[in-house]
């Protein structure tokens, strides 16, 4: 048995048999084999990589699977079998390959025409390289093995598609999966769009509004710098139909052309004649088909366009070498009918009749010639071409040939295009080349290889001339042309003519000898060209074969050629325009029945608009009802206009208007293009007879073609006015309102119009008015669309019609605004122009509007209908709008010139008075001569005086008399501000180009134009601010005085700015002032004392030298603010706004220099009065305090030398004995009691009343004594017994307010504790007087001015001599010494004891001198700030303005809603607002922090101010305590007004020892002042510490927001204007005249009537004023210069006061003893709402 084991332990195992790799991936790999004989106990299989061991595994399988290795390496494997003994076979070997990871990120790097360029990122593991294979159409093109990570096949075909597998090869051999990708090759079009930068745009096609985007390249000269530059010279120059567009190339020529260039002409005879080194050229044909090929239709429309004007040929066929498909350009070609330049021609049958005819030209049957090429031609078809349709006079390259610049460049794309012009007479034989209009076609490159071409030109023409030299076989295709007659054109000079083969072909075609024209180098071009015009001739006169490009559109389809018009965009357009125009008969009656909203409707409401802001024909009505009954009129006609069923026609536009924005663009394009086709002929008669009858007709005959010109007129925008109309009476709707909803999309349709370059209209000139509403919102939805805050500038031409006001405006921007001789379309129309983001910094705004205006009628015209009226409503609409206004003139009409002008100076005097600079630039067409500036000095410098004329003649209509020349009314320099321009056409039209001079001179100009735009100062508007001016301009036109109607938030905003600001610098002068005349009163207060600073040598100086020092404060203060306006104007961006206001606020600034030192010199003057008087009192004092303190230590030294202790009761008595006998002698100095105050006040009331004669003195001569008691009761004279019920409670009202007003400042003086002075009562006399100045309208007389006066100066006599006497009392020496007697026995007593009294005398100084003095700084510095933060802190908007200060009233008026509070307002206005403000001071600062913090911050500044004197005092270590003392007051002195009496007796028993202890005890002393002054502050309520103050803070407010006290001379309400000084009192909301007293005289209602209606109306009025006499209200600056009165802005601009009359008629009529008003019922449907509404309006308020 043991043997047995033994012997098994050696069997050796046997390795696994068959062993395979049964899968591989590129990180597995698993193995299987046979599984092994014996007792296998498993296997062990290890991995190998380069020979290092990777992994081991064991298993009892017969497979293993190794995962996680590495792509693209080799791995070697064991297998042993293990046996159960443990013993393991010999190992069994394979090998295997992970698979290579396909390269990744294979990317096509380049692609080119013939090669495609491939990379990849390289691959991981052992990899020896990469296959790559190419594939095309599925088949094996190529394949290449690299290494590298790249690879690139050449030798491709161009325009075919290319298949790539590239593939990971490894070292093994294996190869990894294929990694795919494709590429197309460049066709030669790509590849030639690439050279231009065009490529992008083969599919995303560029766009008109693309190209007529303005960039720094539109107005700078910069040469093509590269090839990618020349197609945008191109287009740059032909939107601005400039007939060089076509010599186009780049910049870089060679060294030689550039040093001739630049002027060195010192070039060696070796240099000259070494080859040209060339810059990169391209033929024009080519750049001319890339452009085609890239444009969307609208674009290739508008070059066809330009093209057209500039006579060169337009693509008929273009060819598209990339898909080698051609496209018939129908659509392009066929908006040279109507855009911008009709072709007409008159053909000699007419020419007696002296007409034209005009037709499209795509839809007129002419016969056409072509010209081609077969193989080589010796001959240049083009150029004999041009000769042949060209005058000997009047040559032009209609097409491109070799002689041309870049003419010999080789073309790339162009080969296949078939260009096409027309040959059109002109009617004179002597110029006519032919008699009949041809079409003339020319086919670029060689038939043989355009035999598509070939066979239409065949197909549609009546001839085709053949260019050949060589009759080789390619002959043979012109026997294909059996559909036209064939022409041959050889040139028998050349070496490759053949006259055998010559006549043998023309046998073989069966062409006679006729057929054939044979050029000799005898015979020039022109006689050749000549010959050429005989044949066409007669082919012309006996050819059937007339087709139009519409017929040949079939010919097309039919060849297999594709036409432009038949994409299914242009398609659908098209049948959704004809499904409308269609209908269309007589134009007349389809506008009546299909747009009714436009007609008599619109008419009537625009004269409505207009009454009811000119208010012409209200009669014997109540103005306010009959404004009533005009809105209710306008509801009328808005509500018939809702009722009218909308028609199919305008249902069916707006559907086509909400199409996707192609097939819109489309739509629109074919109205047009329908629509006149349909009034062409129409219209042309009518403009025929029109021209014809202006000459010897009447006017009334002139006019009924007018008005026919005006029915038969129809275009686009009749649609869009239907439309606006119907959106208007939508909106007259609710929100919600159904009929509303469904038109509250159409504002943003016109939009995205305007975005994408369609016109808008602006203004209606058949109903001469603006649809605002409409208007408005098209621009809000704008604004939405474009960028926040976008800018806009605007550029208008104004001038007489048939002047070329479009035409110059479509040359300068390569716009599309129509251009018509006749007067059919009116009023004006808005373009929008992007500007490039990056140039739109430069030049300041976003967007360019371009207005163009319907032509001014001229001077035999302005009597028809309204024209004149139409025209200056016209002129200023624009001109208002305008940042440069073009006047564009025709020299040849100078009669013309001066009444545009005459109107246009009218429209820029207007905008210069309502703060509008628009620029002003005259452009004088039809001047062709080089030195025209030159030779126009002299009509330049005659047209200047004219001008000065006109505005004079202007101003007094507008009545602005005082202006005299234009230059105020406008910068203008005569050099600078004319620009001449040559004629627009080179020759005779129809057949002239654009003469490039004209293109030039308007390039010219319009670089100009965007340098003024740039260099403008004021700041462009938004689309918010340019709509709100529109809405201004418009409202302000609508009213027959302009500049007294014109009312914007704009202007308002900006005259709220500079209120605004002119009061903060304001108020930091008054601040500063206040400030300085607090220190003077302190400085003069302290004179004479020890806190004195002063080294004058008595008070008159110290006052001279304060009055010195305040007056350099003044000036230096008035300079600051004169430049701060200076600045404000200067750099303010609608500064410009308000310029008519910068006197007014210079004015003021000088005012309140002037007031200010009146003030300070006044009150210095009464303070230095009263110090003197005071002079002696203080020496008596003075000197018994010094004798006091004598007799004080005498006492102590004879009570030290008794030796004997006396006790305090025994001290007081000696003390007493001593005080008495020391004090006896002050009983007899008491002050002069004056008994004469009252008769110092009569003298002064005399010598005020003196100019007023004897009555005056007779009044006066009377005992001042018995006046001043009582209410003051004001008589009428009889004079004014009319309006006695008026004027005599006006004189009560107003004496009631002046008496109140100078109780106030009597009170102030009183409360000043002071002496009385004469300039008390001097200025009470003046202020009765100027208060009696600003109500001028009062009818006052001697005996109320006199009685009035002496009632106030007895009122203030007796409380000025009650202050007189309390003054005396104050200042009795006796008292004042005896009030300090217990502090002297107390020091005494101290003294006597020997006490310490450092501490109590610290004390005693800080509490008694100290303390007053800081508590009277805190209150006297409080004043200001409490001041300041009413006009600046937190909420203080209310406050900022005079205006926002009359918002915010009668805001708080409203939400109160009482009557007790509007009659308190409307008719004691001063009183009122004096108590509201008092109000909201005591509002503000109710909760008592805002104060604590003001006396706070004093009373640091105070405590900081004395620990430095202090800290001062202390550095004189040897002064005594009394020099310690003197010395800290002397450093206070400047800032604090300490107590005489309490200082002297503080200082009498101070020790001669030093002070620091003193000083010590002082600094804790000043800390528990600081403490207990927090803790009085903390405790003391609000309204005490208000109180305290006393009525500065008060009156500095009323003074600042009480404005100049001027009222309304009708309606009574006060002047709001923000200066002080103003050229024009103005309200902004009047109220109606009722709520001011004013009724009817015979029933005794009160008035409804609002000024702003009346001043505009036919009304009248009378008063004191008129002397009885009825005036009209338009004339109330006659009697009222000062005032300004606007009209009304809307019919809801006085809602807020018609509310108010509503709600208490009844209580103001019983109040001024009236009846109540008859209220119009409209006024009844006004909520509180509305009126809230109304007042933010009518203050701008947002």
């Amino acid at each position: 048995m043991n043997m047995l084991v033994c012997f098994s332990s050696f069997i050796e195992a046997i390795p696994p048999g068959n062993v395979k790799v049964s899968h591989v991936s590129t990180s597995t790999v698993s193995l299987i084999w046979d599984t092994a004989a014996g007792e296998v106990g498993g296997y062990v299989v290890t991995c190998f990589c380069d020979s290092k061991k990777h992994r081991e595994k064991t298993t009892d399988l017969d497979s293993v699977r190794f995962s996680d290795l590495k792509p693209g390496l080799k791995y070697d494997f064991q297998i042993k079998t293990q046996l159960k003994s443990g013993g393991l076979s010999q190992p069994a070997l394979i090998s295997a390959h992970t698979e290579a990871v396909p390269q990744g990120n294979v990317k096509v790097s380049h692609v080119s025409s013939s090669a495609v360029s491939l990379t990849w990122e390289k691959a991981a593991g052992e990899v020896e390289g990469y296959v790559v294979t190419c594939f095309c159409n599925s088949k094996k093109h190529q394949e290449k093995t690299t290494v590298s990570d790249s690879v690139t096949f050449s030798d491709l075909k161009p325009g075919l598609k290319y298949d790539f597998q590239v593939k990971t090869q490894l070292k093994s051999g294996g190869l990894s999966q294929p990694a795919l990708t494709s590429a197309h090759t460049e066709t030669e079009l790509d590849v030639f769009l690439k050279k231009l930068g065009l490529k992008e745009n083969y599919k995303e096609k560029l766009s008109l509004s693309s190209v007529l985007q303005i960039d720094k390249k539109a107005v700078t000269e910069e040469a093509a710098k590269c090839l990618s530059d020349l197609p945008w010279c191109f287009l740059k120059k032909l939107m601005m139909v400039n007939s060089t567009a076509r010599n186009v190339k780049c910049s870089a020529g060679s060294e030689s052309e550039q040093d001739l260039a630049r002027g060195n002409v010192g070039l060696d005879f070796y240099t000259m004649l070494d080859p040209k080194k060339s810059g990169e050229e391209l033929n024009p044909l080519d750049i001319i088909t890339a452009l085609f090929l890239c444009s969307n239709g609208l674009l290739q429309q508008e070059m066809a366009v330009k093209m057209s004007m500039c006579q060169f040929g337009l693509p008929l066929l273009l060819p598209d070498c990339g898909t080698q498909k051609h496209t018939l350009m129908l659509w392009a070609l066929r908006g040279i009918t109507y855009l911008y330049y009709v072709k007409k021609y008159r053909p000699q049958a007419l020419s007696n009749t002296k007409s034209f005819i005009e037709k499209s030209i795509v839809a007129t049957e002419l016969p056409m010639v072509s010209f081609v090429r077969l193989g080589e031609c010796s001959l240049s078809k083009s150029e004999i071409l041009n000769t042949l349709l060209s005058n000997p006079q009047q040559y032009h390259n209609t097409f491109v040939h070799h002689k041309m610049e870049c003419g010999n460049v080789p073309r790339e794309i162009a080969d296949g295009l078939v260009e096409t012009s027309w040959y059109l007479p002109c009617g004179n034989k002597n110029i006519d080349i032919f008699n009949e209009p041809v079409a003339v076609a020319n086919l670029r490159g060689d038939i043989a290889l355009c035999e598509l071409q070939f066979l239409f030109l065949c197909k549609t023409s009546a001839a085709v001339f053949v260019f050949l030299d060589n009759f080789d076989h390619q002959y043979e295709m012109l026997k294909k042309t059996d559909e036209t007659e064939i022409f041959l054109i050889v040139n028998v000079d050349s070496k490759n003519f053949n006259s055998k083969r010559c006549i043998k072909v023309l046998e073989e075609l069966s062409l006679p000898q006729t057929n054939i024209v044979c050029k000799r180098k005898e015979v020039n071009n022109a006689n050749f060209a000549k010959t050429l015009q005989n044949i066409l001739r007669n082919v012309i006169k006996n050819t059937d074969k007339r087709k139009s490009i519409e017929q040949m559109a079939d010919d097309a389809f039919k060849l297999g050629i594709m036409v432009d018009e038949h994409a299914s965009d242009c398609q659908n357009a098209e049948k959704n325009a004809e499904a409308i125009t269609s209908k269309i008969t007589d134009t007349a009656q389809y506008k009546e029945k299909e747009l009714p909203r436009q007609g008599s409707i619109w008419k009537e409401l625009t004269q409505l608009e207009k009454e009811e802001c000119r208010l012409r024909k209200p009669g014997d009505k109540d103005i306010e009802k009959y404004k009533c009954d005009l809105h209710q009129k306008k509801a009328q006609l808005r509500e018939q206009q809702r009722d009218l069923n909308i028609s199919n026609d305008v249902i069916s536009f707006m559907k086509a208007i909400s199409c996707p924005a192609v097939e819109q663009a489309y739509f629109l394009k074919w109205m047009q293009i329908k629509i006149d086709n349909l009034s062409r002929e129409h219209l042309s008669n009518l403009k025929a007879e029109y021209k014809h009858k202006s000459k010897d007709s009447s006017k009334e005959e002139l006019k009924v073609i007018d008005q026919q010109l005006s029915k038969s007129s129809l275009g686009i925008e009749n649609y869009f006015r239907e439309i606006g109309q119907i959106y208007e009476s939508s909106v007259t709707l609710p929100e919600s309102d159904s009929f509303r909803k469904q038109f509250m999309h159409l504002p943003k349709l016109c939009a995205q119009l305007l975005i994408d370059g369609f016109p808008l209209e602006l203004v209606d000139g058949e109903a001469s008015g603006i649809p605002l509403a409409w208007v408005k919102d098209v621009f809000s939805e704008l604004r939405k669309m474009v960028v926040p805050e976008s800018k806009i500038r605007v550029v208008t031409v104004l001038g007489i019609q048939s002047t070329g006001k479009s035409t110059l405006l479509n040359t300068m921007f390569g716009v599309q605004f129509a251009v018509s001789s006749g007067r059919c379309t009116r009023g004006a129309f808005m373009l929008l122009i992007r500007v490039n983001k990056e140039y739109s910094k430069e030049m300041n705004c976003d967007f360019l509007i371009i207005l163009d205006t319907e032509g001014l009628k001229p001077l035999e015209l302005v009597q028809l209908e309204d024209s004149y009226e139409h025209d200056n409503e016209l002129a200023t609409i624009v001109v208002g709008l305008s940042d440069i206004t073009i006047i564009n003139t025709a020299m040849e009409n100078m009669t013309d010139m001066k009444d545009i002008l005459q109107i246009v100076v009218h429209a820029f005097l207007r905008m210069k008075e309502v703060g509008k600079k628009p620029k002003c630039l005259f452009v004088h067409q039809n001047v062709s001569d080089v030195s025209a500036h030159d030779n126009n000095l002299r009509d330049r410098t005659v047209l200047l005086p004219q001008l000065n004329e006109m505005t004079q003649a202007a101003a007094k209509v507008e009545k602005k008399e005082e202006i005299i020349s234009f230059k105020e009314v406008i910068e203008y320099d005569p050099d600078t501000g004319n620009w001449y321009i040559p004629g627009l056409w080179h020759g005779n039209p129809p057949m002239a180009p654009v003469n490039s001079g004209y293109s030039e001179a308007v390039y010219e100009l319009k670089k100009n134009i965007i340098q003024m735009l740039k260099d403008g100062k004021s700041s462009a508007y938004n689309i918010d601010q340019f709509m709100n001016w529109t809405e201004s301009l418009w409202n302000a036109i609508k009213h027959e005085h302009f500049i007294f109607s014109f009312r914007n938030s704009l202007v308002a905003d900006a005259y709220m700015k500079i209120c605004t600001e002119f009061n903060k610098w304001e108020w930091e002068f008054k601040r500063h002032m206040y400030l300085l005349e607090t220190s003077a009163k302190t400085q003069i207060s302290n004179f004479g004392t020890a806190a004195c600073n002063s080294e004058a040598s008595n008070i008159g100086k110290l006052v001279t030298e304060l009055k010195t020092e305040a007056c350099s404060e003044l000036i230096k203060w008035e300079e600051k603010l004169i430049q701060n306006l200076e600045l404000y104007f200067k750099t303010e961006a609608h500064g410009h706004l308000v310029e008519r206001y910068r006197e007014d606020f210079m004015q003021s600034a000088k005012i309140l220099r002037k007031e200010s030192e009146r003030l300070f010199e006044s009150e210095v003057n009464i303070a230095g009065e009263n110090k003197k008087g005071m002079v002696k009192v203080e020496e008596v004092k003075k000197n018994t305090t010094k004798h006091l303190e004598g007799e004080v230590l005498r006492l102590l030294e004879e009570g030290r030398k008794s030796h004997r202790k006396q006790s305090d009761e025994e001290l007081r008595i000696d003390f007493d004995q001593m005080w008495e006998n020391a004090t006896e002698h002050l009983r007899d100095k008491v002050l002069y009691k004056s008994d004469g105050i009252y008769g110092r006040v009569h003298l002064q009331l005399r010598i005020n009343l003196a100019s007023m004669g004897g009555h005056a003195n007779e009044i006066i001569d009377v005992p001042l004594k018995d006046h001043g008691k009582g209410d003051f009761i004001a008589k009428v004279d009889d004079k004014y017994k009319i309006w006695k019920w008026k004027n005599n409670a006006a004189l009560q009202a107003k004496a009631v307010e002046i008496i109140e007003s100078c109780k106030r400042l009597v009170s102030v003086r009183m409360q000043a504790k002071t002496d009385y002075h004469d300039n008390f009562i001097q200025e009470i006399l003046q202020h009765i007087d100027a208060k009696l100045k600003t109500d001028k309208d009062l009818r006052t007389d001697t005996q109320y001015v006199v009685s009035l006066k002496l009632h106030i100066c007895g009122y203030a006599a007796r409380n000025f001599k009650e202050m007189h006497l309390a003054f005396i009392t104050a200042n009795d020496p006796f008292k004042c010494v005896n009030l300090h007697k217990l502090r002297f026995f107390d020091d005494f007593k101290d003294l006597y004891h020997k006490r310490e009294q450092d501490q109590k005398n610290a004390e005693e100084f800080a509490n008694r001198c100290l303390q007053p003095a800081v508590e009277y700084y805190i209150r006297v510095s409080s004043v200001h700030d409490v001041v300041d933060e009413m006009v600046s802190g937190n909420d203080s908007v209310d406050f900022s303005t005079r205006m926002f200060f009359q918002y915010t009233i009668l805001k708080d008026l409203l939400s109160k809603d009482k009557f007790c509070h509007y009659q308190e307002y409307t008719s004691s206005y001063e009183k009122f607002i004096r108590k509201w403000i008092q109000e909201q001071i005591e509002k503000r600062f109710s909760d008592g922090t805002k104060l604590l913090e003001f006396e706070d911050k004093y009373l640091k500044q105070c405590i900081r101010c004395i620990d430095n004197a202090i800290h001062k005092a202390q550095v004189n270590i040897q002064a005594t305590q009394k020099e310690f003392v003197q010395n800290i007051c002397k450093d206070l002195g400047d800032i604090l007004v300490i107590s005489q009496d309490a200082l002297s007796a503080c200082m009498v028993l101070l020790k001669e020892a030093r002070a620091e202890k003193f000083a010590h005890f002082l600094k804790e002393s000043v800390i528990e002042m600081q403490h207990a002054l927090q803790k009085k502050q903390k405790e003391t309520n609000y309204k005490a510490k208000l109180k305290g103050l006393g009525s500065k803070p008060l009156d500095k407010l009323t003074e600042k927001l009480g404005g100049c006290s001027e009222h309304c001379p009708f309606c009574k309400s006060p002047c709001e204007a923000g200066a002080k000084s103003h050229e024009a009192h103005h309200v902004e909301m009047h109220k109606p005249q009722g709520l001011g007293g004013y009724r009817d005289l015979h029933s005794n209602k009160l008035s409804t009537q609002i000024c702003t209606s009346a001043v505009f109306s036919s009304k009248l009025f009378r008063n004191g004023d008129t002397n009885g006499e009825f005036k009209p209200y338009k004339e109330y600056k006659t009697f009222y210069k000062n005032w300004k009165i606007p009209a009304d802005d809307s019919y809801t601009a006085s809602d807020y006061w018609k509310y108010v009359m509503v709600r208490f008629n009844k209580d103001f009529a019983k109040f001024h003893g009236a009846e109540p008003a008859d209220i119009p019922n409209e006024w009844r449907n006004i909520s509180q709402t509305l009126a809230g509404i109304s007042l933010k309006k009518a203050f701008c308020i947002q």
